[in-house]
């Protein structure tokens, strides 16, 4: 597809999402975007999330203070440093995700341990669908527990469908499956006319982890 679409804001990024493709770019220091619609896609079945017996008791132990949306920017930039392996999070991409948290779109689930963000993920909410864009880790099971914490969440507020984009072995640990294009603009469709909650009770967070058990 084209590269930088013209007038491509927010919104147009939304229909997007809602038309399952999604923006990458060639790199952090590239300026442009290009849209994807993968031929596989990959996805987490909301009640098949695979945890460690370590993991789970990283979740139960509060290792990491778990917050929400406190230092979105940061994140994103966090996820796409340059040095990482395959960064392709670009200026115009921080932007963009930038402008739909502030219209209450896209979200950060982040692990702060010291006071310091050490892991999380970010992504973008849309009706019953979530759709996960980056994740990372400075710290042993910080982004993995931010991923538990995400599901928790999907779940409590009425989620169908959490997109992981591409399959790595890292998620596929945890789950993750592929399916075919078809199958999930299928399964993207019934999730747009479902209503999901991201921001349920603030003390979700610490009541959740009390229940988190491997599998």
């Amino acid at each position: 597809m084209p590269k930088d679409p013209p007038q491509f804001g927010p919104y147009e990024l939304l229909n997007c999402y809602a038309s399952g493709i999604f923006p990458m770019s060639d790199g952090p220091t590239e300026d442009g975007l290009f849209l994807v619609d993968p031929e596989d896609r990959g996805i987490f079945p909301l009640a098949g999330l695979k945890i460690s017996k370590s993991l789970a008791k990283t979740v139960r132990s509060h290792r990491f203070d778990i917050r929400v949306d406190t230092a979105f920017v940061e994140m994103v930039k966090k996820c796409g440093a340059p040095e990482r392996q395959g960064a392709w999070i670009n200026a115009p991409i921080i932007d963009l995700y930038t402008q739909l948290h502030t219209l209450g779109y896209a979200h950060s689930v982040e692990c702060w341990y010291g006071g310091k963000l050490v892991g999380g993920l970010y992504g973008v909410s849309l009706k019953g669908a979530f759709f996960g864009e980056s994740m990372f880790s400075h710290m042993s099971n910080a982004s993995k527990t931010a991923l538990v914490h995400l599901v928790g969440r999907l779940n409590a507020g009425g989620y169908t469908l959490l997109d992981a984009q591409f399959i790595t072995p890292h998620l596929k640990t945890m789950g993750a499956i592929e399916i075919s294009r078809d199958a999930y603009h299928n399964r993207l469709h019934e999730a747009l006319e479902n209503d999901g909650v991201f921001d349920v009770a603030d003390y979700f967070d610490f009541e959740y982890a009390k229940s988190v058990k491997a599998r």
